[in-house]
């Protein structure tokens, strides 16, 4: 499941979080995101995620936040990849 950044930025949405490295995220991020690194989402779900909740993830194209949030919904999870990912917002601007 998807959704496109421009959906994502109407919604103003407090639950998106960015899984890229910190320096990556530092350098610049979509608007109200969060920086949870993939591994440290991926390993430690419970102590950031709860399964009542809607999130939405993205990394740099999409990608590998595309296949983490397939991890996690079949763990569970209600979580959405915003597609094509921060490049997607810079597109935009």
């Amino acid at each position: 499941m998807n959704i496109d950044i421009n959906s994502i930025l109407k919604m103003n949405s407090s639950n998106i979080i960015d899984i890229r490295d910190r320096n990556s995220y530092v350098m610049g991020h979509i608007p109200q995101a969060i920086n949870i690194e993939e591994y440290d989402l991926l390993f430690n779900t419970n102590k950031y995620l709860n399964k009542n909740s809607i999130y939405y993830i993205y990394c740099d194209l999409g990608n590998r936040s595309g296949q983490l949030a397939m991890k996690l919904r079949k763990d569970g999870y209600n979580v959405i990849n915003i597609e094509g990912g921060y490049h997607n917002y810079l597109l935009r601007k």
